[in-house]
């Protein structure tokens, strides 16, 4: 496996250094220049002799750009190459509030969802902190931002992956991206979505992150889940609304819930009435996402118009709600779309 100084937190930054017989102080160097989002080859305020003991441990670079799409509202699409030559995938928007980047934390994803292009091949191989973390300071550095004026203001664990199935190293990237010395993002501005791993839920609550919890739901009811979410055979939707009080119990942190509206399936005013009881009394907010239509997978996404009368639905039942805007539909923005092409084409 190729190793990255971003795996590794400030003092133990300065462990390498007196590793490799230098002195501590050199470690601020080293930490400020990676966390630019420089490559170790690119830290100019370090002798050569030590970028060649760094780099004959570590990776000068731990992702490198593969593609970049620029659609029609500002929405960026990036796919990175990490060191091994896999593919993972990341979208930057712009809102009014801040820039927003959706991050990967798996090559692949093993959880099976039926309307996700992220699990088409299965999963790969976990991401470590350090990748996870790459990905930020790529594109903070790539839109013009440095430590002191970041442009990257809030992340989302969206990307390829379940990052609940990653555990240690999304817990171990949170503490990296919300290091003061580092590129400093505030938990309250990173939200991680998980398709309902409960045991992983729980014990992410007892750690008292300021982290907001986002439940890949997608349906009502059990019989309806289990038909589009392997998960929902595991772990029932009363088992996942447990642990979902109890993460807000520890951490008072509203919970959101997601809930893609596919066209026949999940979108009728039956399946509103019957999501309002279930999250009645929840502090949660749904957001409702007309679905991103993947190809292989056969299904297609409501209409904006039903979408919004859903929302006025679930409102009128006492739960709040509203329908996601659509970014970066041409340019594939939905997660794995873009690539599962780009691996299919380089298979030609």
């Amino acid at each position: 496996m190729f190793d990255t100084l971003l795996n590794y937190d400030f003092s133990e930054v300065e462990k390498v250094c007196l590793d490799l017989g230098e002195p501590k102080f050199r470690a601020k160097q080293i930490f400020e220049g990676v966390y630019s989002g420089k490559k170790i080859s690119e830290i100019s305020n370090i002798s050569k002799a030590l970028k060649e003991k760094l780099l004959e441990r570590f990776v000068d670079t731990p992702i490198s750009l593969h593609t970049k799409l620029i659609g029609k509202d500002g929405t960026i699409k990036y796919v990175y190459k990490l060191a091994d030559n896999n593919i993972v995938e990341g979208v930057f928007m712009s809102y009014k509030y801040g820039n927003t980047l959706c991050v990967s934390t798996q090559v692949g994803c093993r959880m099976g969802c039926k309307f996700c292009a992220s699990t088409l091949g299965g999963l790969i191989r976990n991401l470590t902190a350090g990748e996870i973390l790459a990905q930020v300071l790529f594109v903070n550095r790539d839109n013009g931002g440095d430590l002191k004026n970041r442009k990257v203001t809030n992340v989302v664990l969206m990307g390829s992956g379940e990052p609940l199935d990653n555990y240690d190293n999304v817990i171990k990237f949170f503490n990296l991206v919300s290091a003061e010395n580092g590129i400093n993002i505030s938990q309250r501005n990173i939200s991680l979505s998980t398709c309902g791993l409960v045991p992983q839920i729980r014990q992410m609550a007892e750690l008292n992150l300021q982290i907001t919890l986002t439940i890949s739901l997608h349906a009502p009811n059990d019989e309806m889940r289990k038909k589009i979410m392997p998960i929902a055979n595991k772990y029932s939707l009363k088992e996942l609304i447990d642990a979902v009080k109890f993460y807000f119990n520890k951490t008072k942190r509203r919970i959101v819930f997601e809930y893609s509206l596919i066209s026949g399936e999940n979108d009728s005013f039956y399946c509103a009435d019957e999501l309002s009881k279930l999250l009645k009394g929840l502090a949660c907010h749904v957001n409702l996402i007309p679905l991103n239509e993947v190809k292989e997978r056969g299904m297609t996404g409501t209409n904006r118009k039903k979408a919004y009368a859903f929302a006025d639905r679930l409102e009128k039942n006492g739960i709040s709600a509203t329908v996601r805007r659509t970014m970066g539909a041409d340019i594939e923005g939905a997660c794995g779309q873009l690539r599962a092409k780009i691996l299919k084409n380089e298979e030609v």
